[in-house]
């Protein structure tokens, strides 16, 4: 697993695991069951403290996207179809009020919008 962390990225470095874990979950290049490296390996690997890599595992714990086995490791947890669904649809509405301001900025109709929309539709 390739993560790459940046010190000059604003988000903090246990979010940017978190988000690059998290998106390897989601697309499908990480499947249930899969081990993630220890949190020492991980640290180690990215030359950060153990204690900012077992923030990143833990959130990603509470958010359901890992499970820890004691003596184990960390597994990649089982696909929660709608926690998933839900979070794409959070997607959806953050991508639908950028276009609505631009829309407002250009003076765009609801029906203009949707025209637009039609034509990306049919040409994807």
């Amino acid at each position: 697993m390739d993560l790459i962390i940046s010190n000059a990225s604003s988000q903090p470095i246990y979010e940017q695991i978190f988000t690059q874990i998290k998106n390897g979950i989601m697309s499908g290049r990480l499947n249930e069951g899969d081990a993630l490296p220890s949190i020492r390996a991980l640290a180690k690997d990215l030359r950060i403290s153990v204690i900012t890599t077992k923030r990143a595992y833990d959130e990603l714990e509470r958010a359901g996207y890992i499970h820890t086995v004691a003596a184990k490791g960390c597994f990649v947890a089982e696909k929660n179809v709608e926690v998933m669904r839900e979070e794409r649809l959070k997607e959806i509405e953050e991508h639908l009020k950028k276009v609505s301001e631009l829309a407002a900025y250009c003076g765009l109709s609801d029906g203009e919008i949707v025209e637009m929309y039609d034509l990306i539709k049919k040409e994807g």
